[in-house]
């Protein structure tokens, strides 16, 4: 395993994420909304980074089958708490083309939040970001599959505390 972002590396910048999110709603109540699977570790230390009235949530959805785009949002869990009236954010692991997030985004618009932003650990470098931009980045990595700090390859790998290539 090549390891690309240390533990370190993924710590200190999620408490600078943190901070600049917590300064960005000044005050006001934020909703996470944690896209599931990949997100959960990040999102689990992300808030604990943020100082601000907060509720958080998990919303399981996927565009993916193994590594493949469908072109399809397939939701696999629904949320628990209101859009309405809320500031929302989005956070997931890897954003590549960016189709699963401007869906969420729309989606969450039509059903009355206050605003919607995107947080995403990895910003993959593709070729055309063919929907959405975050709002707000980890890291920016090539285009190139990555697993751990709760990414997976077929269920395994989650639990690294690293993100790492996997090495043939």
């Amino acid at each position: 395993m090549k390891v690309l972002i240390s533990a370190e590396q993924i710590r200190d910048r999620v408490q600078t994420l943190g901070r600049i999110i917590e300064e960005h709603y000044k005050g006001q109540p934020l909703t996470i909304v944690c896209l599931m699977n990949g997100a959960m570790p990040f999102a689990a230390d992300l808030m604990r980074a943020i100082d601000l009235p907060l509720w958080y949530d998990t919303f399981a959805v996927s565009s993916y089958v193994n590594t493949r785009s469908t072109g399809e949002l397939k939701v696999r869990s629904a949320l628990k708490l209101p859009v309405k009236d809320r500031h929302i954010l989005l956070v997931d692991d890897v954003l590549d083309t960016g189709f699963t997030m401007s869906c969420i985004i729309r989606d969450f618009g039509n059903l009355g939040a206050l605003s919607v932003k995107s947080c995403v650990l990895l910003n993959k470098n593709v070729k055309e970001k063919l929907f959405v931009d975050p709002d707000w980045v980890g890291f920016e990595i090539a285009d190139e599959f990555v697993v751990g700090y709760g990414l997976d390859y077929n269920e395994e790998y989650r639990n690294l505390p690293y993100i790492g290539v996997i090495e043939k």
